[in-house]
């Protein structure tokens, strides 16, 4: 007779790979297989786990549902012989609806299917797009226990908590495909609480681990105890199977504690976000490294430090672009920095590109003056030979550009804009400097760059420059950083007019200086590479404007 006083639930907080089907399917029988060493009754996979979050259109293809069917169903009949049983994420067609579901697979069959209620329609998520809605679900009867099973959305909200401890459940288990954001693995503990509070049931959040485009999974799974205490939380940004053990207290299911990891500083979440993002962007579409132009400035300093530590080294090639603007300063902390790192380093000097470019464009360009249009020349003369070194040798351009020039339009279109990702694009400059400090001082865990520093101190602490031009720095463009950051931040994050900014402090012509350098440059960033997802509006699926935009409502 089965024991239905202890339950062992393995927590499988995995990476697993948008549209591998056989690769997911192989992730989940190595989870199953550690789940049974550990002893455990069930092992639990994230949403969507046999197709990976988020599916996007492959869903509306039938052979992907129909392939993803055919895995789950050899999932369930590899549990008829004993062991653990399994909760499984994937497609759920019936009848003329798709649905965003979870299996539970025990005994050689699907014992339980349970549809996604709440679909997300804001920021990153389309559920709504590509699922139909299912019913309010019930409890699954698994072993004895009555296991309040949902998916990620569903538990943001009362009502699919609710119904499920007023039909009987005993804990609330929720399988989620949650990006990190700043902030976010805080706010989920925070948010589980009401759900505690207002059923009186233990809760579990199970997360994905892993890159996927724009989108970081940072696992952060964790269990709150009916009395709201926080038993269990895994580690941000690795996988893990973990067991967790319960028992019955009176009426109530208790987990039994594990050690809490310690909490890791911002920066840290950060450094760590940008190099999955990167290392399974890299990995998960077959390029064999990167290649970077490294102008001895620090946006190119820590993305080349980044890549370092999520590839390795070897798989890293930075090329110095001199020109004649370029400084002796600039060679020097360019070539020491990519010694600092290990990395291969090379230098091809643009002098004769420029020139070739001049004297082919003098007969166009006429006595008109020398301006931005030079300078952007020589952006893109870097543009294309960063290209052509990633054509020739197959790895792919690291783009280095930060989020306060994406904002801006402070970058070359089809210069150095170029590229295949970016791991600055949703960090501000302010940002780029703390996680420059930080990196000095620190080696992220899982790391496979420098034990030591990754750049010299004066890349850090030397006013940023572009270097198109004699004596040229960022501020002769843009308001300093502090400013132009806080500003940027109640604009794009705040959604926050003229009005309030200035309220907030800020000088009114800085701001209306900097909102129209925003509003008026959507275009260039239409036409960026895809970067990691830091705060909560990442330009791209969280921050949509049209390019084409006439409204002038909040410019007074």
């Amino acid at each position: 007779m089965a024991d239905t006083t202890r339950l062992r639930i393995a927590l499988a907080q995995i990476n697993p790979h948008v549209g591998n089907i056989r690769h997911n399917a192989d992730l989940i029988r190595r989870a199953r297989a550690e789940g049974a060493r550990l002893g455990a009754d069930l092992v639990v996979t994230p949403e969507f786990s046999i197709g990976a979050y988020p599916p996007e259109d492959l869903v509306r293809k039938p052979v992907f549902v129909t392939d993803c069917a055919a895995a789950i169903a050899d999932l369930a009949a590899e549990t008829a012989n004993g062991g653990p049983g399994l909760v499984v994420g994937g497609p759920w067609r019936d009848g003329e609806k798709l649905y965003n579901a979870l299996f539970v697979l025990e005994g050689g069959r699907i014992l339980a299917r349970r549809a996604k209620h709440e679909l997300p329609n804001y920021g990153v998520f389309d559920d709504k797009r590509v699922f139909d809605a299912g019913p309010c679900p019930g409890p699954v009867a698994f072993r004895g226990f009555r296991l309040g099973l949902m998916i990620c959305e569903d538990w943001w909200f009362p009502t699919v908590s609710e119904t499920l401890a007023e039909s009987g459940a005993e804990m609330l288990l929720s399988i989620n495909g949650s990006p990190f954001e700043t902030g976010k693995p805080r706010r989920r503990v925070d948010l589980a609480v009401p759900r505690v509070v207002e059923t009186g049931l233990p809760f579990v959040f199970l997360g994905q681990v892993g890159g996927q485009d724009e989108l970081v999974f940072d696992g952060a799974s964790f269990v709150l105890n009916p009395d709201r205490s926080l038993a269990v939380h895994l580690p941000l940004f690795e996988e893990s199977v973990t067991l967790t053990e319960w028992r019955r207290e009176g009426e109530r299911l208790v987990c039994a504690p594990l050690p809490l990891p310690p909490e890791a500083p911002m920066p840290e979440q950060i450094y760590r976000a940008m190099m999955l993002g990167l290392r399974d962007y890299v990995d998960k579409n077959r390029f064999p490294g990167v290649v970077l132009g490294l102008s001895g400035g620090i946006d190119s300093a820590i993305s080349a430090a980044v890549a370092a530590d999520a590839l390795g080294p070897g798989r890293v090639r930075a090329v110095m672009m001199p020109s004649p603007y370029t400084s002796a300063e600039s060679l020097e902390d360019a070539a020491a920095c990519a010694e600092m790192l290990g990395i291969r380093y090379e230098s091809i000097a643009i002098g004769p590109a420029m020139e070739a470019f001049g004297a082919m464009l003098a007969p166009a360009f006429g006595n008109r003056p020398p301006d931005t249009t030079e300078e952007n020349i020589q952006s893109r003369i870097r543009g294309v030979t960063l290209m052509a070194l990633s054509n020739k040798f197959g790895d792919m351009l690291l783009t280095t550009g930060n989020k306060s020039e994406m904002s801006t339009g402070y970058a070359t279109l089809y210069g150095d804009m170029c590229g295949g990702y970016s791991v600055l694009k949703d960090v501000y400059k302010t940002t780029v400097f703390a996680l420059s400090r930080w990196r000095n001082a620190n080696v992220p865990v899982g790391a496979r760059g420098p034990r030591g520093p990754a750049m010299p101190e004066r890349i850090i602490t030397k006013p940023p420059s572009a270097e198109l031009k004699p004596g040229q720095t960022d501020q002769d463009t843009l308001p300093p950083y502090e400013v132009l950051d806080a500003i940027l931040e109640g604009l794009v994050e705040g959604e926050r007019d003229v009005d309030a900014m200035v309220a907030a402090g800020h000088d009114r012509a800085t701001v209306l200086r900097v909102w129209k350098m925003l509003d008026r440059t959507e275009y260039k960033r239409r036409q960026a590479p895809p970067g990691v997802k830091i705060t909560p509006r990442a330009f791209g699926r969280d921050r949509r404007y049209p390019i084409t935009n006439g409204y002038t409502g909040l410019i007074k």
